[in-house]
This record gives structure tokens, C-alpha cells and sequence, in this order.
């Protein structure tokens, strides 16, 4: 049986290979190939995510996309989940999360009705967990905001600090024609970022 590992960090600062040998691990134990594996930082709350969409592209029907929790692949508004939930579906794709065990029976051989039994099970329990993950995340932003605006009334919000060096590597880069996959590749910048600095170099 073949599993696509799914990794994701939010910001350039994260570590998004952080859970590989977790997913490893489980993927031995159970007897599953991992195909490949894509890693990326791009915010969970976005939809637009090229590797979690090149994972879906390559994906063959009855493949498992592997993740370490389900916030991982999803932070998305309801629209948003119920999009991606469509193309997962449509390409028969199962995810299989570390921390919903009720997604590890997809990922051993079973009889027709117990694994249609489990698929329904698992396909509430992402649903649940997706709504809590983007709850979770709304409560944070609200969080963040409200510590802004008041660090900003009181004068002590300066913001993040730009990585100038970085970031002048990033245009260099630019100006000699190599790819934003290239750069991210190299410099472990966010697709966002890249398109930062190139917007700064444009007329």
C-alpha cells in the first residue's frame, strides 16, 4: 500500500520536516511504502498550497496522504475544507493522521464493509477536527491582534524584524534568473516571501 507523506510548517522560521521520522516510523510498522514525501511552509489556512496540490496530482487512486495531525493539512474556512475535502475524494485519496486513530484502520487491509464502515467514521472525524483546527486558529489571530493592538497603544510594537541579508540574497538570486522554486529550495524562503521581493524589484 502506498502513502504520500504530507509535511507542513506555517512560517520559514518552523521546522517543517519536524515530524518525518514520526511518519516514518509509522509507515514501517504498518507495512506502508512511502511513495514520496512533500514538504513545504505555507500557512494551513491557505488552499492555494503547491506541494499539498502536486501531492494530489500524483496521487493514484486508493493511495494514502500521510500527515502527522490533521491541522497540518487543513486550517481552512468551511468552503475551503469542503473544496479540498471534494478532491480528495474524487481521487480516492485517505488520509491517514497520527493523532486520529480512527484513520489508522485505512491503512491496513480490511473487508469491503469494514473499510467502508471506517471511511465514514474517519470522513466525520476529519470533519470535526478540521472545524476545531480552524477554530483554533481564529482564536489565535484574534489573540495576536488584540496583544498588538495593545502593545501599539502603549507604544512597544515595533513588528518583525526584516532578514535583510536574506532577503537581498533572495533578489539577487532573482536578478539572475533562477526560479522562485529554486530560491525557496535554497534559501528555505516561503513562496510568499519570494513574491515579496519580487514585487519590490518590479517597475
Amino acid at each position: 500500500m502506498l502513502a504520500r507523506a504530507y509535511l507542513r510548517a506555517s512560517t520559514d522560521e518552523q521546522d517543517a520536516t519536524r515530524a518525518r521520522a514520526q511518519l516514518e516510523a509509522f509507515a514501517e510498522e504498518r507495512g506502508l511504502i512511502i511513495a514520496s514525501t512533500y514538504v513545504e511552509n505555507e500557512s494551513g489556512a491557505k488552499l492555494a498550497r503547491p506541494e499539498l496540490f502536486r501531492l494530489l496530482s500524483d496521487a493514484r487512486p486508493g493511495d494514502i496522504l500521510l500527515i502527522e495531525q490533521v491541522d497540518r493539512l487543513s486550517r481552512l474556512t468551511a468552503s475551503d475544507w469542503q473544496k479540498l475535502r471534494g478532491e480528495l475524494d474524487a481521487r480516492q485519496v485517505r488520509v491517514v493522521a497520527l493523532d486520529l486513530p480512527t484513520s489508522w484502520m485505512l491503512a491496513a487491509p480490511s473487508d469491503d464493509f469494514t473499510g467502508r464502515m471506517f471511511s465514514a467514521i474517519n470522513s466525520m472525524m476529519l470533519d470535526v477536527l478540521a472545524a476545531v483546527a480552524r477554530k483554533d486558529y481564529e482564536d489565535r489571530r484574534r489573540r495576536q491582534a488584540q496583544g498588538q493592538a495593545k502593545a501599539k497603544a502603549e507604544g512597544r510594537y515595533r513588528g518583525r524584524t526584516e532578514d535583510v541579508k536574506r532577503n537581498a540574497g533572495i533578489a539577487s538570486m532573482l536578478q539572475a534568473g533562477m526560479s522562485w522554486s529554486q530560491i525557496q529550495s535554497v534559501t528555505g524562503a516561503s513562496r510568499a516571501t519570494v513574491a515579496k521581493i519580487a514585487k519590490r524589484r518590479s517597475p
